[in-house]
């Protein structure tokens, strides 16, 4: 693993780093995160055309398609230095998931549909895997569809479906082959959310905002040029899905600002915390910060391995584990620190209120994108070759 930049790395840094300075509009920087479309127009509008001028709305596609056919260090060194700057990307899942799924299975049909619309923010997507009995064992999904005629009939229901309730279009996992092994008999679906029998309830979450949704289906009909790849072989296709979701890189930066906020804000309420208290909390924060630095070297390895053309496997595995459980600990010492303050939400409140809610919605970090029981598992079984059961 190479910790210093090469001579074009140097530069191509500089690059994304005078583009920041000229181009990220001020009412927007700081925003931080991932955004499915522009929010309104105005900053949002500016920031995405000058995105989408150089391909950075997608990164990893090809030129062809409107993106900026990046290698994987280039892609690390982009979203690093947006990270740092807390530039928002927007795209959202069909940027980072679908965009990549379609290119590599899709027909020129689809590609031509859907690619450019998704590029100028006009189409939004949200991911139609788990069910209530099929989250981590997701091959036990048990949504059908149905051949019939031009079309198929699917009926079911999807849980914890992201931004269901404004996407525009679902890339859905259903079974068509009962009969067949669970792995198999799967196909991957492009539905309209518009369609006729789709009914979105919300799921609101226990900081009290409104992300997550369960989705039924009741005899929806998605025509079947809709389908990505071959009939019953939908699996192959999700899981290259999976890979690009998995293969993300970018919470050790984020982790690293808020241990540097936290403590900056340690430093200047010394007095008021107490000299007993402040010396437990900054040894506390020295832990955080030194945790963050081993999250950063994982972050590497697996960058590292991409860019010799290897596939992380348990390494991917234990980045993400070590990765959500830290921001767990961060976000309780941070409660740790502000005590009684640590239960307000107001906007008077230290960091604007955002504490308590980190807090509360650390606990999905554990359980979106894999949960830390399934991560351990791979570990275990794939990193350290122990036997299952």
């Amino acid at each position: 693993m190479e910790f210093r930049d090469t001579t074009d790395e140097a530069t191509w840094r500089r690059e994304i780093r005078d583009f920041l300075k000229t181009n990220l509009p001020g009412d927007i920087r700081g925003k931080g995160g991932l955004f499915a479309r522009p929010q309104g127009s105005g900053p949002w509008e500016t920031w995405r055309k000058a995105l989408a001028e150089r391909g950075w709305l997608a990164p990893a596609w090809p030129k062809e398609y409107g993106g900026a056919g990046m290698g994987v260090m280039d892609q690390f060194i982009l979203n690093e230095e947006f990270a740092k700057e807390r530039a928002p990307q927007i795209g959202g899942l069909g940027v980072m998931m679908l965009g990549p799924t379609l290119i590599e299975h899709g027909t020129e049909e689809q590609k031509r549909e859907h690619l450019p619309r998704i590029l100028a923010g006009e189409e939004s997507w949200c991911q139609g895997y788990s069910e209530p009995g099929a989250g981590s064992d997701l091959a036990s999904l048990q949504t059908r569809a149905v051949r019939d005629g031009d079309d198929f009939v699917i009926n079911g229901q999807k849980i914890w479906t992201s931004v269901a309730h404004f996407a525009d279009y679902c890339f859905l996992l259903a079974r068509t082959d009962p009969d067949a092994p669970k792995h198999r008999g799967i196909t991957y679906f492009l539905v309209d959310m518009k369609s006729p029998g789709i009914t979105v309830q919300p799921l609101v979450n226990m900081t009290g905002s409104h992300d997550f949704n369960e989705v039924f289906f009741e005899d929806v009909r998605v025509p079947a040029r809709n389908v990505v790849g071959e009939v019953d072989r939908g699996w192959y296709v999700g899981t290259t899905t999976l890979d690009f979701e998995r293969s993300s890189i970018g919470t050790a930066v984020g982790n690293r600002q808020q241990i540097e906020d936290y403590a900056g804000w340690l430093r200047e309420n010394r007095r008021a915390v107490g000299e007993a208290r402040y010396e437990s909390l900054r040894t506390r924060w020295a832990d955080r910060a030194t945790e963050v630095q081993v999250a950063t070297m994982l972050a590497y390895r697996v960058i590292s391995m991409q860019a010799a053309g290897q596939i992380p496997n348990s390494e991917a595995s234990v980045a993400k584990l070590f990765g959500s459980e830290l921001s767990q600990r961060i976000a309780n010492t941070a409660m740790q620190m502000l005590g009684m303050q640590g239960a307000v939400r107001q906007a008077d409140a230290p960091f604007d209120g955002n504490v308590p809610e980190s807090y509360l919605g650390g606990v999905s970090q554990t359980i979106a994108g894999g949960t830390s029981e399934i991560q351990r598992n791979i570990i275990a079984t794939r990193g350290l070759g122990l036997p299952r059961g």
